[in-house]
C-alpha cells in the first residue's frame, strides 16, 4: 500500500511500553505511524526499532507538557499527510506517593501531587486532542483513543466486590475518572461525524511504571489498536477493555 493511501497514526509516549507495542500492533496493520515522544534520543531509537520490524514508523516530537511541541507537531502532520486518522492519547504519569507499601488516603494527599498528575493526564491530554481534533476532522473515519484505567471507574470503585474496591490511588484514579468524564462530552460532540471517541483500559500490564502488572504488554495494547481500528459501525463515548465496555 502506497504511503499516500495508508491510515495516519498519532501516538502520544510511544517511545515505551503500550505506547510502544501500539505502535508496533498498528504498523504491522499496515498503518503509517507517528511515534510521538518528548525524547528525540529514546523516541528515534524506539522508531528504528520498529522500521527494522519492517514496519511504517517514524518519529515525531511531542510532549504532551510541552504546547509549542503539540503545534510544531501538528504543523508537520498537516504539511505531511494532510489530515490525521487516528489519534491514541497514551502520555500519561503515574507519581507515587505512599507510606509502609500503601498509597496514602485522599484527605492526605498533597495538592502538589494532585496538581501535576492533573496537569498531565487531564489538562495536557486535553489540550493534545484540541490541537489534532481539526486535522481528524479530515479523515474520513476519524477515531480518538484515551488510554485510562479501571482505576478512573467509579463504578469499580464504589463496588465491594470489585477487585480494586481495596486499592485507591487517590491523584491517578481520579485524574482518570475526570479523562473519562472528557471523553463523554468529546464523543457526544461528534456523534453526528464519522469520528469514534473512546477511552481504553489496557488491563494491569506489566511497565516501568506498574512493576507488579499481571499481562504482558502487547495484551495490554490491543484494546487500544481495537479502538483505533474500529469500523464504520463501531461504537463511540464507551469505556472499554477487550471489547467489554466498563462501568464509568
Amino acid at each position: 500500500m502506497s504511503e499516500q493511501g495508508k491510515k495516519i497514526a498519532l501516538i502520544t509516549g510511544a517511545n515505551r511500553g503500550i505506547g510502544f507495542e501500539t505502535a508496533r500492533q498498528l504498523g504491522q496493520q499496515e498503518i503509517k505511524v507517528l511515534l510521538g515522544a518528548r525524547n528525540e534520543e529514546k523516541g528515534k531509537e524506539a522508531a528504528e526499532n520498529l522500521q527494522k520490524e519492517g514496519l511504517d514508523v517514524e518519529f515525531i516530537l511531542l510532549d504532551v507538557d510541552n504546547a509549542n511541541t503539540h503545534q510544531s507537531a501538528a504543523k508537520s502532520i498537516e504539511e505531511k499527510f494532510g489530515k490525521l486518522d487516528i489519534l491514541i492519547n497514551n502520555a500519561g504519569i503515574y507519581l507515587d506517593e505512599s507510606e509502609n507499601g500503601a498509597p496514602i488516603p485522599a484527605s492526605r494527599t498533597s495538592l502538589d501531587i494532585f496538581r501535576k498528575t492533573f496537569e498531565t493526564n487531564f489538562f495536557n491530554t486535553i489540550a493534545v486532542t484540541q490541537q489534532f481534533v481539526p486535522l481528524i476532522k479530515k479523515s474520513n473515519a476519524g477515531r480518538i483513543v484515551f488510554l485510562s484505567s479501571g482505576l478512573g471507574s467509579l463504578g469499580l470503585h464504589s463496588d465491594p466486590n470489585s477487585e480494586i474496591y481495596n486499592w485507591k490511588v487517590p491523584a491517578y484514579d481520579v485524574s482518570k475518572t475526570a479523562l473519562n468524564g472528557y471523553v463523554v462530552h468529546l464523543a457526544y460532540e461528534l456523534k453526528d461525524t464519522p469520528i469514534k471517541v473512546n477511552t481504553a483500559h489496557p488491563g494491569s500490564v506489566v511497565t516501568d511504571m506498574n512493576a507488579n502488572g499481571q499481562i504482558p504488554v502487547e495484551e495490554g495494547a490491543k484494546t487500544s489498536v481495537a479502538l483505533a481500528t474500529l469500523p464504520a459501525d463501531g461504537y463511540t463515548g464507551k469505556f472499554i477493555y477487550l471489547n467489554n465496555e466498563l462501568p464509568w
